[in-house]
């Protein structure tokens, strides 16, 4: 049985984009205060969810050394993030699929808790974030038996996740009091400036 706390969810850590902005490093791996940034990422999903899993389309043993499984998305043109939940929808044996990427290291304990009351309470089959200004799509809670319907949307040559969102039911969730959970890693400019903020807060504290 799942700890209290966990709920019957798999997360799916979106790790399978091309990272350009990062000069084509993996940003999955690329450290933040000492450890790679998916390592903070597991650390604040593990205790929310029943089963952890990575999509990734680059090293793939590396990322299988944090003991999760590694799941590719079905082909290799890098179609972003749909693509990837695509491959964990497929994967999953749990009803829910929550994703999350793998560049916001500052994941806030109860995401998938507040994800999944809202689509419960809103009878949805999706749940994503709202961050008081827009939606913050890589942020969701979906139903697993949406497989189909994906990958037949990404089969026709579709890519915009707002428009695949738009044709199942939604639950637009508020976390407009938690700016941090969106704080992402694009390039080394903000991976320093991020790491100097956690070193001031470490130093406050």
């Amino acid at each position: 049985m799942n700890p209290p706390s966990r709920l019957p969810v798999t997360a799916i850590i979106l790790a399978g984009g091309r990272a350009t902005r990062m000069g084509g490093m993996d940003k999955g791996l690329v450290e933040l205060c000492g450890r790679p940034m998916i390592a903070h990422v597991l650390a604040a999903l593990e205790p929310q969810v029943a089963h952890v899993m990575i999509n990734a389309n680059r090293n793939l043993a590396r990322y299988a050394a944090f003991g999760c499984p590694v799941v590719a998305d079905a082909d290799d043109d890098f179609l972003g993030p749909l693509a990837g939940l695509s491959a964990g929808l497929g994967a999953a044996k749990t009803d829910l699929v929550l994703t999350a990427p793998c560049d916001c290291p500052l994941l806030i304990p109860d995401l998938t808790k507040r994800l999944h009351a809202a689509l419960e309470r809103e009878d949805a089959e999706i749940a994503v974030a709202f961050d008081g200004e827009r939606l913050q799509p890589v942020f969701a809670l979906v139903q697993r038996k949406l497989a189909d319907s994906l990958a037949a949307y990404l089969g026709a040559g579709d890519r915009k996740i707002d428009r695949w969102f738009a044709r199942h039911r939604l639950a637009r969730v508020d976390f407009s009091d938690c700016p941090e959970n969106f704080i992402n890693v694009n390039d080394p400019t903000e991976r320093s400036a991020l790491e100097a903020r956690l070193a001031a807060h470490d130093r406050s504290d």
